[in-house]
């Protein structure tokens, strides 16, 4: 491992994608703050890298404004700036009709996946246009809902839809102050949360199907790429997929 001299931050990273890509981080030579509500989950992140202690714990529930604002300081205490957020955390409602769908379901989805978003661009953007030298790069998990929509999943592929306007108006506001930002779309990424399309999963036609899926290790290695980029160029938008899930074509 080469020592980068920069620093990351990943939300959601106690689990999935967020595990993945905060590890390979740390591999790559990067000190990464691990961010999210489970400090067990995070500290079991951590352990499995290959030199824990470059791994800052910064257990925050990144829909609330004032953990967010806490975390971001402790990581400029301790760093002294952020190279890199990876907007990563998620959750999604039950698979229901929306006229089945409560407001508190709803709401909860749009706190983790759009809300939580916001309040870590927000911070990193502040920290980033203020440090020397200035600048970095935030890239969004927009994920393939960002694009289309599996049937039920009105709040999941309405925050994730909403994504793709943030890191577009990121992008557009952080060109004054050397701020990249992308969205890497994942499509069936084989985490716990994927594991049911292993089993079947409901398609556009009703039917129920078993569906392709990949290797995290695919969607850690595209965020590394996006990462390694000098500031000056930007990949907008990535998409990383299982190649034969049912994404491109009709149903």
């Amino acid at each position: 491992m080469t020592e980068t001299g920069k620093f990351a931050l990943v939300t959601g990273a106690g689990s999935g994608i967020g595990r993945a890509c905060a590890l390979a981080l740390l591999d790559a030579g990067y000190r990464v703050a691990l961010l999210g509500r489970r400090p067990q989950a995070l500290e079991e992140t951590a352990a499995q890298a290959a030199d824990p202690s470059r791994a800052l714990i910064l257990p925050a529930d990144a829909g609330k404004e004032a953990e967010v604002d806490a975390a971001f300081e402790r990581v400029r205490a301790e760093f002294g700036r952020l190279d890199l957020l990876f907007n990563n955390a998620g959750i999604s409602a039950p698979a229901v009709p929306i006229d089945e769908l409560s407001v508190a379901q709803w709401q909860a989805v749009v706190d983790v996946n759009l809300t939580a978003s916001f309040l870590c661009a927000r911070a990193a953007f502040k920290l980033m246009k203020n440090q020397s030298p200035r600048g970095g790069r935030i890239v969004n998990n927009g994920s393939i809902s960002a694009h289309a929509p599996r049937p039920n999943s009105a709040a999941y592929t309405s925050t994730k839809h909403a994504i793709t306007g943030l890191t577009k108006c990121l992008s557009l506001d952080g060109r004054a102050h050397d701020i990249a930002c992308g969205q890497l779309d994942i499509g069936n990424a084989l985490t716990e949360m994927a594991q049911p399309m292993t089993q079947g999963v409901r398609q556009a036609n009703g039917q129920i199907a078993v569906e392709a899926t990949m290797d995290v290790a695919h969607v850690a290695s595209a965020l590394l790429y996006m990462a390694s980029l000098p500031l000056e160029a930007n990949v907008q938008f990535m998409t990383v997929m299982a190649t034969k899930m049912p994404f491109v074509g009709r149903g």
